[in-house]
């Protein structure tokens, strides 16, 4: 399993469109396929950095899932929300594998 961690970097004047933006994401990105953790906008602390979070199985998934999203009506339309509205003023995406499994001690 992979968790891709999409790192953005928001206009804060425009936290409410981010806030449709991930909405309309946590409809999307489900049906397309991925696991969806969640989005996350600032609160405390920074007023620019925000993330989204989601699982999938593979690179391979992924891919596949991307493909699945861009032919999707919301996704598509959540993309052009996002360049009209340009609130999102970077967008960053690393993949990470989980290393502290099993979690606990049983000792």
């Amino acid at each position: 399993m992979l968790t891709c961690i999409i790192r953005y970097q928001i206009d804060p004047t425009k936290k409410a469109q981010f806030e449709e933006y991930s909405r309309n994401w946590g409809r999307a990105i489900p049906r397309c396929g991925a696991d969806l953790i969640g989005y996350y906008a600032p609160h405390e602390g920074s007023s620019t950095l925000a993330y989204g979070i989601y699982n999938v199985a593979s690179l391979a998934d992924y891919e596949a899932y991307r493909a699945r999203l861009s032919a999707d009506p919301l996704g598509r339309e959540n993309y052009e929300f996002a360049q009209k509205e340009k609130f999102l003023l970077r967008e960053d995406r690393t993949f990470l594998k989980l290393a502290s499994a099993p979690h606990g001690d049983s000792a």
